[in-house]
């Protein structure tokens, strides 16, 4: 009784905090109207059916940022630019002693960057390894301040590399750990991003592999559109979830010990078809791809062949923008931030290309209440990303706290990393 009654006092506390949300059919936005501190809630009740509008080709046009453009958040917080002139800046992770790690997947590079000098810019940065093969995903093991691997997601194996706390050049030889289904670089579906996490007792390792297709049951699918589960050594692999088209990134809940997820869903059934979403994930759970979408809805491009696995499906935690292109995500673990951020997550939305009110080019925060759970609404934190005429400078990809608590972003069209701090004045949401 005690449980139900915390349970309903922690929602009646989330709802009079987030009273304001755009609910409905208005949740669903184009750019113009991301705007830092607006909040979404879209359910699958607001789904709407399958070419309710024509699939479009909508890509960016990428453009050098502007002299007087800057990414924009809620007053309180202060954006600089940490790191420029990069090549393909994508996934970021910090390490135990405060060192980011990034993977410059195109070039093949992890490189670090240590520290911040008084202009805001890093004090050391140093190439810890090359020669990669589209690198994304990179974790530390075991946990604690003094990890003795580097592990990283390559598109077709994970490899791992010996390491010291404080190295800032691979110790020793690469060893490889895992094959992986590699490859594919094509709009709609070619997923090549593999990240990696670690459960919190640290005896096994996840990684996510996005599908090859946008929508098919090839012989190539096999192990891919899932979340693969290894032993730290690469051994006893096994699906751990499946019916993922793509989760580029993964990451444990702190709180809760579960596995989370960042998914970019299919194209091509309408503008608003079919939303990315953020969720947590279920050992053995199916969320529908390829032939099922959200709310155990049918793709028609597919049809009702295995029922039995609709009848299981699981829904998401939180539906975001369909084609957002949800990418890494983070747990604000630091202690910059007002109080009532810790424990959310932080996700990259790269931005659409097949929707005609392009959307996403923003970084999002999913508020979990300080319980660990999502209560389904989004709230944009950083925007600002796209001109007034609807031209693309910047798009989000990596996402990591930093040891003082402020947020790192890589941005792969800027070739970035930006540095989100807390300054104070007015109170965040305010």
């Amino acid at each position: 009784m005690l449980a139900v009654l915390l349970s309903f006092l922690v929602s009646a506390a989330a709802a009079q905090s987030h009273a304001n949300i755009i609910t409905g059919k208005q949740a669903f936005t184009g750019y113009e109207s991301e705007r830092p501190g607006t909040e979404r809630k879209i359910t699958v009740a607001d789904l709407p059916e399958p070419y309710a509008t024509k699939s479009v080709d909508n890509g960016a046009e990428i453009v050098k940022r502007p002299a007087d453009a800057w990414p924009q958040t809620l007053p309180g917080f202060k954006v600089e630019l940490y790191a420029s002139d990069l090549e393909n800046p994508r996934r970021l992770t910090v390490a135990p002693n405060g060192d980011l790690f990034l993977a410059e997947s195109s070039g093949g590079e992890i490189k670090v960057f240590r520290g911040i000098d008084k202009n805001g810019k890093p004090e050391q940065t140093e190439v810890f390894t090359s020669g990669l093969h589209q690198p994304f995903g990179i974790q530390f093991y075991p946990a604690g301040p003094n990890p003795e691997w580097v592990y990283v997601g390559d598109t077709d194996a994970v490899v791992r590399f010996p390491y010291q706390s404080g190295d800032m050049k691979a110790r020793g030889a690469m060893q490889h750990i895992a094959d992986l289904p590699g490859g594919g670089h094509l709009r709609g579906g070619g997923h090549w991003t593999r990240d990696i996490a670690f459960s919190p007792d640290g005896k096994k390792m996840w990684v996510s592999v996005g599908s090859l297709e946008n929508v098919g049951e090839s012989p190539k699918e096999k192990d891919r559109a899932d979340i693969l589960e290894f032993n730290p050594d690469g051994s006893d692999m096994r699906i751990y979830a499946s019916g993922i088209r793509n989760a580029v990134g993964i990451a444990t809940n702190p709180k809760t010990g579960q596995l989370w997820c960042s998914v970019n869903e299919r194209d091509d059934l309408g503008d608003n078809l079919v939303p990315d979403y953020i969720t947590h994930v279920e050992d053995g759970g199916f969320y529908g791809w390829p032939w099922y979408y959200i709310g155990k809805h049918v793709d028609p491009r597919m049809g009702d062949k295995h029922p039995d696995l609709r009848a299981r499906m699981l829904t998401p935690d939180v539906l975001l923008q369909p084609h957002f292109a949800s990418l890494e995500l983070a747990f604000y673990e630091g202690s910059q931030f007002p109080t009532e951020y810790k424990g959310d997550i932080f996700a990259a939305e790269h931005g659409s290309w097949n929707r005609a009110p392009r959307a996403g080019y923003e970084v999002i925060r999913v508020p979990l209440h300080q319980t660990g759970h999502a209560t389904g609404e989004y709230e944009d934190f950083i925007t600002g990303f796209v001109t007034k005429d609807g031209k693309v400078w910047g798009r989000p990809v990596g996402v990591a706290v930093a040891q003082d608590g402020s947020l790192f972003v890589s941005d792969d069209a800027s070739n970035s990393i930006w540095r989100v701090a807390y300054v104070g004045g007015a109170k965040a949401g305010d």
